[in-house]
């Protein structure tokens, strides 16, 4: 029977997550009912990453097999068809039977999303956590480097979360200021790839919208790892605590130390790595 590795992207505004659950509608869920009707009976789906509710992805992976033959590029254009405008199938692959999306991962990276200004544009609050008065994007972006490395994460987990261990290996821990703008048709926007115009109006400066994205790669993740580091970057933006209090939360390895879980609208799953044997 064939066994199948897709790449999808989702909008996670609007689902439970990824996982199915009793109530709600999940990725999952929909992805398994849709396959049920290619394929005629019960299909299980194995995900790479149980992404919370409302949290986006860009390139989850998952796994299933079919009784049905068919070539993958049936499979991505049958499932399409099927699932919700908010889910899309962006590539599908014939892989080994043993292949299973989580236990082959080498990596993951996820992306957070902060726009940072007085006023934020409607169109993005699906998509980012609007933080507005300044940050210092310099301390932020050193306190995130002190995350690179194996360490031990137990003070950024979700209370109450049961895992064997809380040690994993970040291979990257960056915070940038984009200094994207947002251009919706309230003014004019650097955009990427836009040139420069010569002598631009005056902006309202309200208008502007910063971007900050903090991206992470590592071994794995805890249960709102990312959403708590986060959280903590923007109190250290604010000058709430110091760029080097995050090495401190390591040693401290308590939740009630650490700062808030930023919202599930500005965080994505990018990517997750499988290394040449399964690309």
């Amino acid at each position: 029977m064939p066994h199948f590795r897709i790449t999808l992207a989702y909008d996670g505004t609007d689902f439970v997550g990824w996982q199915r659950q009793a109530n709600g509608i999940s990725i999952q869920g929909l992805l398994e009912d849709a396959l049920a009707k290619l394929d005629g009976r019960a299909v299980a789906v194995a995900g790479a990453g149980r992404t919370d509710s409302g949290v986006h992805a860009l390139g989850q992976v998952a796994a299933f097999t079919l009784e049905r033959a068919m070539p993958a590029d049936a499979v991505v254009r049958a499932l399409n068809a099927h699932l919700p405008e908010a889910i899309r199938i962006t590539s599908a692959d014939d892989v080994p039977a043993s292949f299973h999306p989580r236990f082959a991962a080498r990596s993951k990276t996820y992306r957070y999303r902060i726009l940072n200004t007085d006023i934020a544009s409607p169109f993005g609050r699906r998509y980012a956590w609007h933080v507005p008065g300044a940050l210092d994007v310099a301390a932020m972006s050193d306190a995130a480097r002190l995350l690179e490395g194996e360490h031990d994460f137990a003070a950024f987990q979700a209370a109450g979360s049961d895992v064997a261990s809380t040690v994993r290996d970040v291979m990257a821990s960056r915070i940038a200021d984009c200094g994207l703008r947002i251009d919706c048709g309230f003014g004019l926007g650097d955009m990427a790839g836009v040139p420069p115009i010569p002598n631009p109006p005056i902006l309202n400066a309200a208008i502007r919208n910063p971007q900050l994205v903090y991206e992470v790669t590592g071994s794995g993740f805890l249960r709102h790892m990312v959403r708590t580091i986060v959280g903590t970057l923007v109190e250290i933006g604010r000058g709430r605590r110091t760029a080097d209090s995050m090495a401190h939360l390591l040693v401290l390895r308590d939740r009630a130390h650490a700062g808030p879980t930023a919202p599930a609208s500005g965080l994505f799953l990018v990517s997750v790595d499988y290394g040449p044997v399964c690309s």
